[in-house]
């Protein structure tokens, strides 16, 4: 599904249609039983389920033991979407922009938790988090969530400032139980708050949650930055700041300086042991989904 023009259909339609094509072929999703935490072996007992054996154990002493877990709960998800205005680029050119792309991607992992019965959370930030709802996996619940993101879609605002730091130690904090937290971002934040914001980012992982950040951009204007050798006014969509340059002149400077910020985030994930997905918004959602 390529999602090139501005998105008019119902969005659950579209994540249903992603999601189908996405679990098509699968046996089993990667994603199921991600909370259930193993603590220890013991002897097998008559009327124990045979699917807990341990038959590694057994080739090895030739003793039957089962596994006993911490618990046995579904797996408990967040999403995490930052709106601030850059999310909202690129505007007026018929494209899919990083907020929408973001939303259509947020609700087919919503609609696949759904289809497992997981448990779901949704949290939207700018400068500060204006929305975060609890995490249960009801069908209202996904509906309220679902509404939620349909009414983002087409938001836009001017000068609404990324404070993705103070945003994610939220999170960290709200979500009591050990949980997936999957982030859509731009990661613009102001470049003298980027270690606050791989802190935020080591706090989930210190409270034993994992950590999926999908890195969206728009390849060829924010990294390939590729436009006509002409005049034109950039203008920061946060602060309202605005430069008045030829592309060629800084076109080689640009490009280098935004290829040490790239590889300083995927170093950082790395660190942290974030799963950090790369979202060019030329290529579509089931994409991007299918090669994470």
């Amino acid at each position: 599904m390529i999602l090139q023009q501005p998105l008019n259909e119902n969005l659950e339609l579209i994540a249903r249609q992603v999601v189908e094509g996405f679990i098509l072929g699968l046996h089993k999703s990667p994603f199921h039983g991600f909370s259930v935490e193993f603590a220890e072996h013991r002897l097998y007992n008559q009327g124990d389920p045979l699917r807990h054996i341990d038959w590694r154990v057994y080739g090895r002493t030739d003793k039957l033991f089962v596994k006993r877990f911490e618990e046995e709960t579904n797996l408990r998800c967040c999403m995490v979407l930052d709106t601030s205005s850059s999310m909202q680029f690129p505007r007026d050119s018929g494209r899919i922009n990083k907020l929408q792309f973001s939303c259509v991607a947020a609700a087919s992992l919503l609609q696949l938790m759904k289809r497992q019965l997981d448990a779901s959370a949704l949290a939207m930030f700018d400068e500060s988090v204006y929305y975060m709802s609890d995490c249960r996996s009801s069908h209202s619940h996904y509906r309220m969530l679902m509404n939620e993101l349909q009414r983002t879609l087409d938001l836009q605002t001017d000068n609404k400032v990324t404070n993705a730091a103070a945003a994610l130690h939220l999170v960290a904090e709200q979500m009591h139980k050990r949980s997936l937290v999957v982030v859509f971002s731009d990661m613009m934040d102001d470049a003298e708050h980027m270690e606050d914001l791989f802190s935020a980012l080591q706090h989930l992982r210190y409270n034993k949650h994992e950590v999926i950040l999908f890195h969206v951009v728009d390849g060829a204007a924010e990294l390939a930055f590729e436009f006509e050798n002409r005049p034109y006014e950039f203008v920061d969509m946060e602060s309202g700041e605005r430069v008045k340059l030829q592309p060629h002149q800084i076109r080689e400077q640009y490009i280098e300086k935004m290829n040490e910020f790239r590889l300083e985030v995927e170093r950082r994930c790395h660190q942290y042991h974030i799963d950090r997905v790369a979202v060019d918004l030329a290529r579509p959602v089931d994409e991007v989904l299918h090669a994470f």
